[in-house]
């Protein structure tokens, strides 16, 4: 798994021009799931807002879904909300508005902040920000104008609508209360003592708070006192409050769903089959329940929460870090959804998780019939039914988060974050093998004749020739390395300034074309003389002459992070971040490049931290289109400043920086950007 460590470096960005209009990547329907922000439901149809993967729509509850993004950018949909034949998505980049169900989106006045949730009263629609407070809109969203007089805390998480009252949950100031649809606020919290409040629900005369950090809260005077109501509630990380008829359903941090039939009094595990348990939204549409996870797509129930099935196919929202290829099969491992095997080129996946108590699979390994999955914190599994089913193979393994595997004839590697462990019995048992490097995170591992060379995070490339039992140092201590992968005679590494290419083992380096210097790589692939690179935010490119020249091979990929390439058959798969996994003719690729031109971002981008969830160094990446003063800040759930990244005027460039939360406890910690005018915040994972 690519969780590397980085000083900020400015990175060049690429654009191309297609030369061919049906030479282009194309989107595969899978793998399935992904971090489901927002759901909503408008007549016959269900969108969910995801994470860095824009709105997908499904007509048929759930059980096939389509990307539904013409106009919308690919980011985080933290909203959704359908007012009148309106439908409306809230983002990190502003509001969007589609007249059509749908089927286009156009942006609206209201650019400001990071919009979390919206409102309906009457004609008047509200939408709350993560920053810049409370927006109003008369005209169905078109045009909007600020509403936060008397709002002290314009980290609005939350809004609901009881009667011609209106009420605003906020991160660290409680709930506040208007009744002049938000011309004036006042805070409403005696006896509320959790005071980052996620979600408020209206049902009669009761009004309901979610809690970050104290459960549920009732009041029954329109916020005027407040008392907890958490009795059997096993988890008091409240994210989202729905209600349908006398039913209460809770959504929590880390423990699935909760039914109160009684307003409260009582509350009930209700998860039988929800696999994810991080629940961020919940949606009644009929007789069906929907619920959102951060990790697991959507979940469908039919009976009030007894159980639930993931209905996920097509919602291609992942983050994709591995592949394998064993015959015919495709073998794809993902950030939190476990593997998922294709047989048809990726036309349908299947998830094959049974057995595999950690998802998250930074590495996969075929030999014959075996498959074997490195964990980021439950070591290696092995699978000899193509993952069908899975067992852990760990004994002597004393480090357990894999980033790596790499096989030899019957010996097995796998690069750790404390070096490198040897298996020569199909992982029944491990040894240390780390004798001449330092034991530190390994970020690649690759075979090459009878040597065999690692990627050191910080340290460069190391090199064996005796199955692991020494190792030498072979130069690149200044690079942050992310890939290796040989090509014929060739080894290349990818690192945060390009590729490097070594003719003589990892004797001496070169960097490969100027181009390509200063982006950041994550991973390579070979197919014959043909070596690509995936980079982040740049897609695909390609060199055909040892990296003395690189081509963009990406048209129709979108501005995504490449954490993985692997080549199967006739086609290059590459995973991305939030955007599941793409797939093109090797063919098209090198009979048509395009000429790769350097420029600077063309916009202001927040990317998603990198590893999510992490522990305890994450590495945040951003990029400037202008020269601009940047304050780049992590907040904790309650709104505490916790780490300030950045605070300086910086140059146009992409750069890329390192958080380390030791010292801090586990749980969701929100980082945020502003750049002049540009505001965005993402979501950080902290899971120790």
């Amino acid at each position: 798994m690519k969780n590397v460590v980085r000083f900020l470096s400015v990175v060049l960005s690429f654009f191309i021009t297609s030369n061919r209009v049906n030479a282009q990547w194309i989107q595969t329907s899978g793998p399935y799931g992904g971090d489901v922000l927002a759901l909503a439901v408008s007549g016959t149809k269900l969108f969910a807002g995801t994470q860095g993967g824009g709105i997908f729509c499904s007509t048929d509850n759930g059980s096939n879904w389509r990307a539904a993004n013409t106009g919308l950018p690919k980011t985080n949909v933290n909203a959704l909300a359908a007012s009148g034949m309106n439908l409306l998505a809230g983002t990190f980049h502003g509001l969007f508005l589609s007249t059509d169900n749908g089927s286009s989106w156009t942006k609206t006045s209201l650019t400001s902040g990071s919009v979390n949730v919206f409102a309906i009263s009457g004609t008047n629609l509200f939408a709350g920000t993560l920053g810049q407070g409370v927006f109003l809109s008369t005209d169905n969203g078109f045009n909007w104008s600020s509403a936060n007089n008397g709002l002290i805390n314009n980290l609005v998480r939350t809004l609901t609508v009881s009667g011609t009252n209106l009420f605003a949950g906020t991160a660290g100031n409680g709930v506040f209360f208007s009744s002049n649809n938000g011309a004036n606020w006042t805070a409403v919290n005696t006896g509320l003592t959790g005071n980052n409040v996620h979600a408020l629900v209206a049902t009669g005369t009761s009004l309901f708070a979610g809690t970050y950090n104290g459960g549920v809260f009732l009041s029954t005077n329109n916020g005027a006192s407040w008392a907890p109501m958490n009795n059997g509630l096993t988890n008091t990380k409240i994210l989202t409050l729905s209600h349908s008829g006398a039913n209460l359903f809770a959504g929590t941090d880390g423990d699935g769903v909760f039914l109160s039939t009684d307003n409260g009094s009582n509350w009930t595990a209700v998860k039988s089959g929800l696999t994810c348990l991080n629940v961020k939204s919940l949606v009644i549409s009929g007789t069906n329940l929907f619920a959102g996870t951060y990790t697991g797509g959507v979940f469908l129930s039919t009976d009030s929460g007894s159980s639930w099935t993931a209905v996920n196919h097509g919602l291609a929202n992942t983050d994709v870090l591995s592949f394998a290829v064993s015959g015919l099969n495709l073998f794809a491992g993902t950030n939190g959804h476990g593997v998922f095997f294709s047989s048809d080129n990726g036309s349908n996946w299947t998830a094959i998780n049974t057995g595999l108590t950690n998802t998250t699979i930074g590495a996969l390994a075929t030999s014959n019939t075996n498959l074997f999955a490195g964990t980021n914190g439950d070591g290696v599994f092995l699978s000899t039914n193509n993952g069908s089913s899975w067992t852990a193979v760990n004994s002597g393994l004393t480090s357990t988060s894999v980033n790596t595997l790499a096989l030899s004839g019957t010996n097995l590697f796998a690069g750790t974050k404390a070096g490198v462990f040897l298996s020569t019995d199909n992982g029944i048992s491990w040894s240390a093998a780390n004798t001449g490097m330092p034991t530190r995170n390994i970020q690649a591992l690759v075979v090459k004749g009878t040597n065999i060379f690692a990627a050191i995070t910080d340290r460069g490339v190391y090199r064996s020739t005796n199955n692991g039992s020494v190792w030498y140092s072979m130069g690149l201590m200044s690079q942050f390395m992310n890939s290796l992968a040989v090509c014929g005679s060739n080894l290349f590494a990818g690192t945060d300034r390009g590729v490097f290419l070594s003719t003589d083992n990892g004797a001496s380096w070169t960097a490969t074309d100027t181009c390509l210097k200063n982006s950041v790589v994550w991973s390579l692939a070979a197919s014959g003389t043909h070596i690509f690179a995936g980079t982040s935010d740049s897609g695909v490119v390609i060199s055909s002459n040892n990296g003395a020249r690189w081509s963009g091979v990406y048209s129709g990929l979108p501005k995504a992070t490449v954490y993985s390439l692997g080549v199967h058959g006739t086609n290059l798969f590459a995973g991305t971040l939030d955007n599941g996994v793409w797939r093109r003719p090797l063919s098209e690729m090198v009979t048509s490049v395009q000429t790769l031109l350097p420029h600077l971002p063309s916009r202001f981008i927040l990317h998603q931290n990198y590893p999510n969830p992490f522990n305890p160094t994450t590495t945040i990446s951003f990029g400037l289109s202008s020269t601009s003063f940047v304050s780049l800040k992590v907040f904790d759930a309650l709104g505490r400043e916790a780490s300030i990244l950045v605070s300086k005027e910086m140059l146009p460039g992409t750069y890329s920086t390192q958080w380390n939360a030791a010292g801090l406890p586990s749980g969701v910690y929100f980082c945020r950007i502003q750049a002049g005018s540009f505001c965005d915040t993402k979501k950080l994972i902290l899971l120790r």
